[in-house]
């Protein structure tokens, strides 16, 4: 991929690391502009007007200057920097399932562990609403059971699809490393502990800034 590539990003993100990590992994160069989204630097008239209307990060800036595509969401980004790499199994079905898990680490995993990481750790119990504080024991038991049958699956699999690490193990990695943060405890899922082991092994690996 010669294309020039550059991330925009906190680096305070998981979505925003699993992109930075993917890139390592395959070894493709990757310049990163940085944001702080405490102080609303992604809402900004020129953010919203040239990088995401949405005004969110990640977004994968794909060239430069007038001829510059960007492209939000972290995992269509990483799908992106994957696409045709041995991250993405080449079988139908394994590609559907690793889009399974995929799907499943925006649904079920990110919304609640992550989000209770980025509340608790960043933003503070003391200043949350009392609606967000109303979330939390759901956001907990929903975060655990996400983690849960994370652990099972791990029980009889090496990664998340296939023999190999996949764009799966990406997507899962980063806010599940860090889900004690958001006071999750990890210590009784062994299955996830030896992946994690096993994700930072892999050759390429870059830790979370």
């Amino acid at each position: 991929m010669a294309e020039a590539l550059t991330l925009h990003e906190d680096p305070r993100s998981g979505n925003c690391y699993k992109i930075r990590l993917t890139a390592a992994l395959l070894g493709l160069p990757l310049a990163t502009r940085s944001y702080d989204i405490m102080k609303g630097e992604t809402r900004t008239p020129e953010f919203l007007a040239t990088v995401n209307a949405n005004g969110r990060i990640p977004v994968l800036q794909v060239g430069h200057g007038a001829e510059a595509r960007f492209l939000p969401e972290s995992n269509a980004a990483c799908w992106y920097l994957a696409h045709g790499s041995a991250l993405v199994p080449t079988d139908r079905f394994a590609q559907a399932d690793m889009l399974r898990w995929m799907f499943f680490e925006q649904y079920s995993h990110e919304p609640n562990i992550a989000t209770l990481r980025f509340w608790l750790r960043f933003v503070g119990e003391a200043r949350l609403s009392a609606e967000q504080r109303a979330q939390i024991m759901p956001k907990r038991m929903a975060g655990a059971a996400a983690l849960e049958l994370m652990d099972r699956h791990l029980a009889d699999h090496a990664f998340f699809c296939g023999k190999a690490a996949s764009l799966a193990d990406i997507a899962l990695y980063p806010y599940t490393h860090l889900a004690e943060e958001g006071g999750f405890g990890l210590g009784q899922h062994a299955h996830i502990g030896r992946w994690i082991a096993a994700i930072e092994a892999l050759p390429g690996f870059v830790p979370m800034d």
